[in-house]
């Protein structure tokens, strides 16, 4: 090939236009790198859509089980002698589907040999207060603060379950937004013993 044929050859090619490339979907991206692109090309017209308060909430209470899944892993994983049962269910709120809880696990611990207290844990994706009236939560701050907290809870006379109000003044025994001193508090409510609650406590 002469010169000036190799010169025509590699005039055409840059005159070819790119070759297309597959284009993902940003709702795809976003499930694979938990990125939001702020790029407009990748929120085309065709991807936008408004999502039912039924889709929002089975995507809160997807995301909160699995969340209790690993939270749940993560406690019983610490120490041999100390297990708690799987108890999970999530529900998402009914009037802010995009915010829910998580029950994660249930026990009972003894403050006193002649005191059990049973009580059950919770992480949830929002902040609260807890245990002030009958309703569960109140003063909901949306601002997408975890919450991981411990109640006292007390069987009724029709099987269901509630706050027992009469632990602690409301039934609190703990609320954070600490994992770690979550962690801690569900784990001194776990321990069979008082020597195994002081190692806790010191580390």
């Amino acid at each position: 090939m002469d010169a000036k044929a190799k010169l025509r050859y590699f005039d055409a090619r840059a005159e070819r236009p790119p070759a297309p490339q597959a284009k993902t979907s940003a709702h795809s991206e976003f499930l694979r790198t938990g990125r939001i692109s702020r790029d407009r090309r990748d929120w085309l017209p065709d991807e936008r859509r408004y999502l039912t308060y039924e889709e929002v909430a089975e995507r809160t209470e997807r995301k909160l089980a699995l969340a209790g899944e690993k939270t749940h892993e993560r406690i019983n994983a610490v120490h041999r002698r100390i297990t708690f049962p799987k108890l999970l269910f999530s529900r998402s709120l009914s009037e802010t589907p995009h915010l829910g809880y998580c029950h994660v696990t249930a026990a009972r611990t003894f403050f006193s040999p002649s005191q059990p207290v049973s009580w059950s844990f919770y992480i949830c994706n929002f902040s609260a207060e807890i245990g002030e009236a009958e309703q569960f939560f109140g003063q909901i701050r949306t601002d997408y603060a975890r919450m991981y907290f411990a109640v006292a809870i007390e069987r009724q006379d029709t099987g269901e379950t509630r706050i027992n109000r009469a632990v602690r003044g409301n039934g609190v025994l703990f609320r954070t937004s600490d994992p770690a001193e979550a962690l801690k508090n569900v784990l001194m409510l776990g321990a069979p013993e008082p020597s195994l609650r002081e190692v806790i406590a010191r580390a």
